[in-house]
């Protein structure tokens, strides 16, 4: 069953449980058991974990994403420099883990948009053995948050690669740092 909601003068993205439509750059987010649309940018948690760095070829110790209980919106760091998830492949074994997961496709351009990419993991030698799922990317002013799902199976981890987006008359220009 479809409940519509309508809202004159406002573009809605997609509804919310309950009825709660949420204007485009929002989502539904939950906090402190309350369900609200909010920007996505102010809301999010910060994951901060070194072994995710795509630079980090110690697995011995094989992290697994599909033990943590997604919910919202993250934003990647590495050490005190905002990340990014890469949008190439990943070398096996990296990031921490046996099948490191990284996006199929580019990041959002466009301030405050929001958008979905299928996300991929590299195993026996092929980057991108299959699927493990969709996430959704918004660009934010400076940075990205990400809204993870659960991966499809253990061994797998959400890699982060650190970025720097400039702004400069309304065109970002992503300049990747070593």
């Amino acid at each position: 069953m479809f409940i519509l909601c309508f809202v004159p003068h406002i573009l809605f993205e997609a509804p919310c449980t309950g009825c709660q439509c949420c204007a485009s750059g929002t989502d539904c987010i939950t906090t402190n058991g309350v369900v609200q649309c909010l920007d996505p940018c102010d809301t999010y948690t910060v994951l901060n974990d070194t072994w995710r760095s795509t630079e980090n070829t110690d697995y011995s110790i094989s992290h697994c994403d599909w033990y943590i209980a997604w919910s919202g919106w993250y934003r990647f760091y590495l050490g005190q420099t905002s990340a990014q998830i890469p949008e190439k492949c990943v070398a096996e074994q990296r990031c921490g883990t046996q099948a490191p997961l990284w996006i199929n496709g580019t990041h959002p351009v466009q301030l405050n948009e929001i958008i979905t990419r299928t996300v991929c993991y590299t195993w026996w030698g092929t980057c991108c053995l299959s699927t493990s799922n969709t996430i959704q990317i918004k660009l934010c002013y400076g940075y990205y948050v990400y809204k993870v799902q659960r991966p499809i199976g253990c061994d797998l981890a959400y890699c982060a690669g650190t970025v720097v987006i400039i702004f400069k008359k309304f065109r970002i220009i992503l300049v990747k740092t070593p």
